[in-house]
């Protein structure tokens, strides 16, 4: 079902999201990857506040390629999201509403993510030409030392996404399996 959601993503709207679902998502979402997650854990084990809120807040694991000459970002394609696997629980914990990613995810996140009801997105990867044609501004917030894995502030438009795991646990990645072994 194609679903058109704006982000930061509401309780309600998280918890309509089923796995499998087509969602384009219009409004801020938020980059980081491995180092800027890292940080954040340190800064967090150190009893000090995140550089942003992560109240109902999206994800997207993506370090983005320069931006061409008139464009606000470059390649943006995702990143596997298992690498940020040990930093999501913590996060979803503190209100975490989605991720976007590639790939699977760990027993730990998909339980975290049934826990606060939250969303495990995934973008196509390879498409980051693509992807970037959503985006429609990109601002540094934090970690601008890290260069591309900085955490960033980005506006997108009717960015496509697919619902991997939803609030209530179903796994695209586990069904799409079984429904391939049977044939």
């Amino acid at each position: 079902m194609d679903r058109y959601v704006n982000v930061p993503l509401s309780e309600k709207d998280a918890h309509s999201l089923k796995a499998g679902d087509y969602v384009y998502l219009t409004g801020t979402i938020y980059t980081a990857r491995d180092a800027a997650h890292k940080r954040m854990q340190e800064t967090l084990d150190r009893g000090e506040e995140l550089p942003l809120k992560m109240e109902n807040n999206v994800i997207y694991y993506m370090g983005p390629s320069p931006a061409r000459e008139g464009r606000q970002i470059g390649s943006a394609g995702p990143t596997t999201a298992s690498r940020m696997d040990k930093y999501a629980p913590r996060l979803l914990d503190l209100g975490l509403k989605g991720m976007i990613g590639k790939g699977k995810r760990s027993k730990e996140v998909a339980d975290a993510i049934v826990r606060n009801g939250a969303v495990y997105f995934a973008a196509v990867g390879g498409a980051g030409a693509l992807l970037s044609k959503s985006i429609t501004s990109s601002e540094v917030i934090a970690y601008d030392d890290l260069g591309t894995e900085a955490i960033r502030r980005l506006t997108v438009n009717n960015f496509p996404v697919i619902v991997v795991i939803d609030a209530q646990g179903n796994n695209l990645y586990e069904t799409a399996t079984k429904e391939y072994c049977r044939e």
